[in-house]
């Protein structure tokens, strides 16, 4: 029964800081732009909300320089926060998308009905 208890308990243990290590390098993680639009993007910043203090292009964060349908985008040089974004896609197209929350780590995801104020 000792030993039984025993092993629980060091189960229980390694469980605990396994989490706080997946926890840990969740944190230390980029977070991630995943594009659901219908366009392929070649430009995309952030600015805190409401600012308009658009930050460096993220999308030369990829190999060929712009994201796709459907492929992620590592995001650099960004706190946790509340942000706006500003793309403009292959054709020239330039949106804007508000109130995006962005956690070390994390992923979110922008679609065709998340972009306003589109226009050339």
């Amino acid at each position: 029964m000792r030993k039984t208890k025993y092993a629980l308990s060091t189960i229980c243990v390694a469980a605990a800081m396994g989490l706080c290590q997946l926890h840990a390098r969740a944190a230390d993680a980029p977070a991630r732009f995943w594009n659901l639009t219908a366009h392929t993007i070649v430009d995309f910043r952030l600015a805190p909300v409401g600012s308009e203090t658009w930050g460096i292009n993220q999308c030369v964060n990829d190999k060929d320089g712009a994201v796709d349908n459907d492929e992620r985008l590592r995001l650099t040089g960004l706190s946790e926060g509340v942000y706006d974004a500003r793309l403009v896609d292959r054709d020239g197209r330039i949106c804007k998308a508000r109130n995006l929350s962005i956690k070390p780590g994390g992923i979110f995801s922008l679609e065709e009905k998340d972009l306003t104020d589109c226009g050339k």
